[in-house]
């Protein structure tokens, strides 16, 4: 039994992956999902010209600079003393500023800009009078900023609105879709158990989302890593746990696939206006932080931010409101999390079972 069971499965997994991956009312979800390869694309670009512009300068410099060199710049220093340190500025840009100097005249003082680079950072030195007024070292490669801004984008834009809605679209139409398009009774008359069918456009759904959702991500931590000199990529994967941060970032889209994918199956074969448990999901995963901690357990989002690998710092006088959002007051293990996504996502469906047993169609009334 148990093998014709897995044979039923696979048929209809066969069958939805068609209905899924080229249906037209779900177009709007690979666009869901590409919206932030669309911003690290944007990145990349961005990062090549720089660095393209950076070795600009160093091939026209008239001495081969270290990141050292750069900092050896003071604000007391004379142009003369910044030319025999760094050599000619292979970018130089000179003004004339008129200054009050009393009895309504004025005194014409000649300003200059020099612009340096070792190929990975940029010095700006700005000068008046021929002395250095100002020094700024600017990093071509932050990475810790720029693996806090990728933890951003994954986790205020992908996890709570892209694989979230994403998986609405796919999960709610399972059962719904069917109702709309009056084909549900088709499966109903088959010879096959409702609990099997359930299973499989399940499991056809979590393929789905997966699919698409996982491949974007992989595509961002690609865009992302990409935007990184040779050297500097080697860095972020080898001794800056990019290889584990990558890995945890898929594992938990694939695992936010599963969670918001029960919810909103069960959700799909309970209402029959799915506006009204996609807008209550939203919302209570939107408070979690302000739950009690007994409540915030029952949450897909308070398990996946315990899991995402790159905490994001609360700056000082941030609003209580935004910090919440942020952190994790009562942070759980990985194995924990993990466990708990599985679980909910497993009493989900257990529910939806008894549900599908009792399901009546009834097309007038949809």
């Amino acid at each position: 039994m148990t093998r014709l069971w897995w044979n039923q499965i696979r048929s209809v997994i066969r069958l939805e992956m068609k209905k899924t991956f080229f249906a037209r009312r779900g177009l709007w979800i690979y666009l869901l999902a590409l919206l932030p390869l669309l911003l690290f694309t944007g990145h990349s670009i961005q990062s090549s010209r720089q660095q393209a512009r950076r070795q600009r300068l160093v091939s026209q410099g008239e001495k081969k600079l270290m990141y050292r060199d750069l900092l050896a710049v003071r604000s007391d220093m004379t142009s003369e003393e910044v030319i025999a340190l760094l050599g000619r500025p292979p970018s130089r840009f000179h003004w004339n500023e008129q200054t009050p100097s009393g009895n309504d005249s004025f005194v014409v003082v000649p300003h200059e800009s020099y612009h340096y680079s070792d190929g990975s950072g940029d010095l700006y030195v700005e000068l008046a009078n021929g002395k250095v007024t100002s020094v700024e070292v600017r990093d071509g490669y932050n990475r810790g900023e720029d693996s806090v801004i990728f933890a951003g984008v994954f986790q205020f834009f992908y996890l709570r609105l892209a694989v979230f809605f994403g998986c609405l679209g796919i999960f709610m139409n399972l059962f719904r879709g069917e109702i709309l398009d009056k084909s549900l009774h088709f499966y109903f008359l088959a010879p096959i158990r409702r609990e099997v069918l359930m299973v499989g456009k399940f499991l056809a759904g979590l393929l789905a989302t997966c699919v698409i959702f996982v491949a974007s991500e992989l595509l961002q931590i690609i865009l992302f890593i990409s935007s990184f000199t040779p050297n500097a990529q080697d860095l972020y994967l080898f001794h800056y746990h990019g290889i584990g941060n990558s890995v945890a970032y898929l594992g938990i889209t694939a695992l936010a696939c599963l969670g918001y994918g029960a919810f909103f199956l069960a959700a799909g074969m309970l209402f029959r206006n799915p506006i009204l448990p996609a807008a209550g999901i939203l919302i209570w995963e939107a408070l979690n932080p302000f739950l009690p901690a007994l409540l915030q357990k029952f949450s897909v989002i308070y398990y996946l931010k315990a899991l995402c690998p790159v905490d994001i710092p609360v700056p000082p006088g941030t609003p209580p409101v935004f910090a919440l959002l942020v952190s994790n007051s009562d942070p759980v293990s990985p194995p924990v999390a993990i466990l708990g996504v599985v679980l909910m996502a497993g009493l989900v469906l257990y529910v939806s079972t008894l549900q599908v047993r009792r399901m009546e169609i009834n097309y007038t009334t949809e």
